[in-house]
């Protein structure tokens, strides 16, 4: 996969995207093209409309009246806002049912529209008209530095896809950040973690997605350390800000979470300051820390003791009035 598949996906339904229409369905739910697992299939597994697809699967066309065939396509609401850097079209297991080809639009809406509402709004081009093969993942590059809400999946003519992945940065919208306590540590807020010691069985990222951690793979979990050393994590926030709380969720880490915490915030990712000295965790367990330092910080760095996992990570506080016109900037810079 190329670099921009370790951006969140900004589609993904664990991060609040949604298929809001589709103009055809007959074999598959288009709600499949953003599920966040790996596409399945179970041969023989046939249904009343046929064989059963972990994607969207559309109808055979025909031509029409005036002879020509149209195409399908499908309009999802991004989760989480922002720049996208890169698209995924995956057709794992469509193999004589794929579309040959495939193009995506992209556009920026407020408020919370309507599909038909959306049909007149103003689509740019991210991925133009391309070649698609069958049972295969499809990466395409995107370079257009604006902030888009929505995208719109075009295939040509028919048929079958699996995953729709859309990856990039998030850019939140500032009247929801300033003058409020938030968490400052949330991807959907623009947080994400940026170095990490170990990722063995999870990503670190999932700390900070929204929601509650349902299994132990929906967090960040270790590798067993065995040379005496601890595990760590640094999240650059979603702007500089003071901390008010630290909430450490152990949640479904029974057996494997860390023994300790601590937390440390620095202006640029180089010096530190310890803002939580080492803190003992419970397993399955939402620890809650009310923090009385003063100090800014633009970075967190997390250390568990020696090792284990976290389910999330959330850390409540105000921007400061530099994080504020950060914020600003960045967003009315894309809109």
């Amino acid at each position: 996969m190329t670099d921009f598949s370790a951006l969140p996906d900004l589609a993904l339904r664990t991060l609040g995207g949604s298929v809001l229409a589709a103009s055809d369905e007959s074999f598959a739910a288009k709600e499949n093209l953003i599920n966040p697992w790996t596409p399945g299939f179970s041969p023989r597994t046939f249904g009343a409309k046929g064989q059963e697809y972990d994607g969207w699967e559309t109808a055979r066309r025909r031509p029409g009246p005036d002879g020509g065939l149209g195409h399908d396509q499908a309009l999802v609401r991004l989760g989480l806002p922002g720049v996208i850097r890169g698209v995924v079209i995956d057709t794992a297991w469509f193999k004589g049912n794929y579309p040959p080809h495939a193009s995506v639009e992209a556009c920026a809406a407020g408020g919370y529209p309507s599909p038909s509402e959306l049909a007149d709004a103003d689509w740019t081009e991210i991925v133009p008209r391309s070649p698609l093969l069958g049972d295969a993942v499809h990466e395409f590059p995107v370079d257009v530095e604006r902030r888009f809400t929505h995208v719109r999946l075009h295939m040509f003519p028919d048929g079958g896809i699996a995953r729709l992945r859309v990856h990039g940065e998030v850019v939140p919208d500032p009247s929801f950040l300033t003058g409020l306590t938030v968490d400052l540590a949330a991807l959907e807020n623009g947080a994400r973690v940026i170095e990490c010691s170990d990722r063995f069985y999870s990503s670190p990222d999932n700390m900070l997605f929204p929601g509650l951690a349902r299994n132990q793979a929906e967090g960040w979990e270790t590798a067993r350390r065995r040379d005496g050393g601890n595990d760590w994590v640094v999240v650059r926030l979603a702007a500089p800000g003071r901390i008010t709380v630290a909430e450490f969720d152990t949640t479904n880490l029974k057996f494997n979470a860390p023994a300790e915490v601590s937390l440390s915030v620095s202006a640029d990712a180089s010096e530190w300051r310890e803002i939580l000295p080492r803190t003992r965790l419970q397993p399955d367990t939402r620890h809650r820390f009310r923090l009385d330092s003063d100090a800014e910080a633009a970075y967190v760095r997390v250390d568990v003791h020696p090792d284990g996992g976290l389910a999330r990570l959330r850390l409540p506080g105000v921007l400061t009035p530099a994080g504020e016109r950060a914020v600003r900037d960045r967003y009315e810079a894309l809109t």
